[in-house]
């Protein structure tokens, strides 16, 4: 028995040495392979640090609109007309015209009617500075502005610029009021969250998020468009609204809505506010830069005429007696590139360049003349409203167009014959636009009286401006037709 024991007991040591042994190896092999033949696995990368801006985002959407609410308020107007009652219009006056009726039933007496509205504002002073649009405040009698405790107090307009869509209004609160923080529409990225707060469709203090679709969207609105484009839901009544970014900072007012599109609206960069305040407050207007040209864009076919590397810069395609630029040297087929070293992409970004510009303030333009780069330096004149038509060489805008000569360069480079006007401008909204001038069409009559220049076409268009009537022979291409004009 002790034989078979000691046996039994060797045997079972032997095999617990293998199985000690096996694993020992397994364990070495194991640790060799994790160390030189298989890939590490990566550690998991650090999350980038928050900015401080990013810090002080609030946490939710609640929080945002519970700090900001309060500067916000709501704005209703009431303008008072006077038309015709009982039939046609909601608004009073017929559909076909006031004249409709007195041709069939005589001279009806008008009525007075109120036209009603609303809109949204932010207060930018304690005591009681606002911010809307101008079209919500525009021709109105009177202006009530509800503040968050619900107390009204009626406005004063104290400054408007119908080009901007910009007002300033003013109430005499009895205390001190909270107020929006101004943010840097320069800094706004696309993709970045924003809500809006207003008032739409009477709805008060309505809060709305969405994102920032895209910068720098014109949508014919006024010569200076420069939109910010946004899907947080805008509808009517948010017009002069604040737009915030997450930090709470206003980057633009709500202006604009596309009618037959969801999710797309579209704000005026608060810069753009912040430009002009110091004007509204002091005198009720804008002072503007003016050059004293007519710019146009640069299509392939004009580039290639004028050996232009690329369609960026604007064209000069006329330079006013006496003016500025006329006085620095500038002249007819010059190509603008810079001013004060900022590139001019087109004729719409000269024109935000300049109208930021100070009056007296002096710049060096940089433009492509036969192929040369050359500089002048010009000094910025103030810009007066319809300032084209003071000048021999652009009309008023009568009927919503300016029109100017065609010159010998703009003849050969556009290759039409130079007899009429050629449309420079139509205004958004007018009765030229309505109808569907554009801009190069050529004017070759107005009212059946031929038209050789600008001189002819400033004449026979005030003519019918004092008719309300205008009926102009249209040259477009190869084609021509006729359009009536008609002043309401």
């Amino acid at each position: 028995m002790k034989n078979s024991n000691r046996k039994t007991f060797f045997m079972f040591l032997m095999a617990f040495l293998v199985a000690f042994f096996i694993v020992s190896v397994v364990g070495v092999l194991r640790s060799s392979f994790m160390t030189s033949g298989a890939p590490e696995i990566p550690a998991a990368q650090a999350v980038p640090a928050l900015t401080d801006s990013a810090m002080k985002t609030p946490v939710s959407f609640s929080d945002l609109s519970e700090r900001v609410k309060p500067a916000v308020v709501n704005i209703s107007t009431s303008k008072t007309y006077k038309g015709r009652g009982g039939f046609g219009s909601p608004f009073g006056g017929s559909p076909f015209g006031d004249d409709f009726f007195d041709r069939f039933f005589g001279d009806m007496p008008r009525r007075e009617f109120k036209q009603r509205s609303l809109g949204s504002g932010f207060i930018i002073s304690s005591d009681g500075y606002i911010f809307t649009n101008n079209h919500v405040v525009e021709q109105a009698d009177k202006i009530l502005v509800k503040i968050s405790d619900g107390k009204e107090y009626e406005a004063k307009v104290i400054g408007t610029d119908a080009n901007t869509d910009i007002a300033l209004i003013k109430i005499k609160p009895e205390n001190s009021l909270p107020v929006a923080e101004i943010g840097d529409s320069e800094k706004v990225r696309v993709g970045e969250w924003v809500i809006a707060i207003g008032n739409p469709f009477g709805l008060e203090a309505t809060v709305t998020a969405g994102i920032v679709s895209a910068k720098g969207r014109v949508i014919g609105a006024g010569p200076y468009d420069n939109f910010i484009q946004t899907d947080a839901s805008i509808n009517p009544g948010n017009s002069g609204g604040p737009l915030f970014n997450m930090e709470g900072k206003v980057i633009g007012i709500n202006t604009a809505i596309v009618a037959q599109g969801q999710g797309i609206g579209f704000a005026i960069p608060i810069n753009m506010a912040k430009s002009i305040l110091a004007d509204l407050k002091t005198k009720g207007k804008v002072t503007r830069g003016w050059l004293g040209i007519s710019v146009q864009d640069i299509t392939d076919d004009i580039a290639a005429n004028l050996n232009h590397k690329s369609k960026q810069g604007a064209l000069v395609s006329d330079v006013f007696k006496d003016d500025p630029a006329d006085k620095a040297g500038i002249k007819v087929g010059d190509i603008i590139t810079e001013i004060n070293g900022k590139t001019v992409k087109d004729t719409h970004d000269l024109l935000l360049t300049i109208a930021g510009l100070k009056v007296g303030q002096k710049m060096n333009l940089k433009v492509i003349r036969d192929g040369k780069e050359m500089t002048f330096q010009v000094t910025v004149a103030e810009r007066k409203e319809n300032a084209a038509a003071s000048s021999e060489k652009s009309s008023r805008f009568q009927f919503g167009i300016a029109a100017q000569d065609i010159t010998p360069d703009m003849a050969k480079t556009l290759g039409i014959a130079r007899e009429g006007v050629i449309v420079a401008d139509v205004q958004p909204g007018s009765p030229a636009d309505e109808v569907g001038i554009q801009t190069q069409d050529v004017i070759v009559q107005v009212n059946r009286v031929k038209i050789r220049s600008l001189k002819d076409y400033t004449r026979e268009i005030s003519k019918a401006a004092e008719k309300k009537s205008a009926a102009l022979l249209i040259k477009r291409g190869r084609s021509q037709f006729f359009v009536v004009l008609k002043l309401q």
